[in-house]
């Protein structure tokens, strides 16, 4: 299965894969528990860079779309 990258309206960053590693800026690798892997986009997971699910409480709002040729964005 190839990487996919997916962005949820109001919530995380969604990385669906069959190798998939998260890599901190020392090039250690996160523990990864369960997949796909859910990335807080909201800045306010206790478990950063995994969500949490504080997206729900916190009023993050993260609905920009990809652009659609033709349409306005």
């Amino acid at each position: 299965m190839p990487t996919t990258i997916r962005l949820r309206e109001n919530g995380p960053i969604v990385v669906e894969g069959d190798d998939v590693r998260v890599i901190d800026w020392n090039g250690r690798a996160y523990t990864i528990e369960k997949h796909p892997i859910a990335l807080c986009r909201c800045g306010q997971s206790a478990k950063k860079p995994l969500c949490d699910g504080s997206h729900r409480t916190c009023g993050f709002v993260g609905d920009a779309g990809a652009d659609v040729p033709g349409e306005r964005p």
